[in-house]
């Protein structure tokens, strides 16, 4: 080879190391402001709104991510609810609220999504005591209430689940026990089951992507950026970040070992997580099942669009599986 190629060569081989290793640090950024929350700042818009200057900022810089908070307190759950502590390790520690329903009837343990907190699911819990349920709603690690300031996107909220649940077993009056969860917090209701062991009664899945790689996808989709490789690189990263496989962390795996009865609820219109890929969680589960779409639906509970048919399709559910609030 002439020396002129050579050099050629050698400058085309470093500029290709420099970008790789340039989109490598990106990653580990963005990663990190996904996962991290913040104090005191403003947070990055959804996807779907960012100008071309803001979409630029994301990519240079990743998204900004306050600590979820309530607006208000545990009297907006019910003049009967109280606030708890549930203390997960010597590190880790939940906050919680706590309605009773009627004597003997099933306890609801409610998981709220991403950048969300227990509050996010209140219009569920009102809806659960209105049928004569308990209802237990918890924030994940880094939300709310509880201590750390991070998220991993249902990898260590499955232990929170786990905590939760043992937390009611030894503290709370019930008949049934059924967990329900939103998006990342159905992520981790799948993987407490699949892997520490907690065996609900039953258990209702809203909103739950199949993969943390394609919810992740997604995202670059909204803001009609390409998602590869960047998807994948921000999704090793994140979990080298915190000690998972982030490629790893697949609801639809974990759906293979729940044996209980599970009612799924799904939007069709939902742009992070895909109705079909949805419906790839669904067939997973071995056990007694049952899909409810919604139309026309995004990102969110059905109980927001088709109140009506939401709570019919969950007493129904109950009623079929044993899980009677006037029991």
């Amino acid at each position: 080879m002439k020396p002129r190629w050579k050099r050629l060569a050698l400058k085309t081989l470093l500029v290709v190391a420099a970008a790789f290793v340039a989109l490598n640090l990106l990653a580990c950024r963005h990663a990190y402001t996904m996962m991290h929350f913040t104090r005191g700042s403003t947070r990055t818009g959804m996807p779907e709104t960012l100008s071309r200057v803001q979409k630029l900022g994301v990519l240079l810089w990743g998204v900004n991510i306050p600590r979820p908070q309530s607006d208000g307190g545990v009297e907006t759950l019910g003049v009967e609810a109280t606030s708890l502590r549930i203390q997960e390790s010597a590190k880790v520690a939940l906050g919680a609220w706590y309605c009773p329903g009627r004597t003997n009837g099933p306890l609801i343990i409610l998981f709220h999504g991403y950048t969300s907190e227990k509050s996010g699911t209140l219009p569920e819990a009102r809806a659960f005591l209105e049928m004569g349920c308990s209802v237990l709603l918890v924030d994940f690690r880094g939300s709310g209430e509880s201590s750390e300031s991070y998220t991993t996107i249902g990898f260590a909220e499955a232990d929170d689940v786990a905590a939760a649940v043992r937390y009611a077993r030894q503290n709370l009056p019930f008949s049934k026990l059924v967990l329900y969860g939103q998006s990342m917090g159905a992520a981790a209701a799948l993987r407490s089951i699949s892997r520490c062991g907690v065996k609900p009664d039953a258990m209702i899945v809203e909103a739950v992507f199949d993969t943390l790689l394609h919810t992740v996808r997604h995202r670059f989709e909204a803001m009609r950026m390409p998602s590869f490789p960047s998807a994948e690189l921000l999704v090793f990263w994140g979990g080298v970040e915190q000690g998972f496989n982030g490629l790893k962390l697949n609801p639809s795996s974990y759906a293979k070992d729940v044996t209980c009865p599970a009612l799924f609820l799904h939007g069709d219109s939902d742009p992070r997580a895909h109705l079909e890929e949805a419906r790839r969680v669904y067939e997973a589960v071995p056990g007694e099942k049952e899909f409810r779409e919604f139309t026309n639906l995004g990102h969110a509970s059905g109980l927001t669009q088709y109140p009506e048919e939401w709570k019919k399709t969950v007493r129904d559910f109950f009623l079929k599986h044993g899980i009677n609030p006037q029991h």
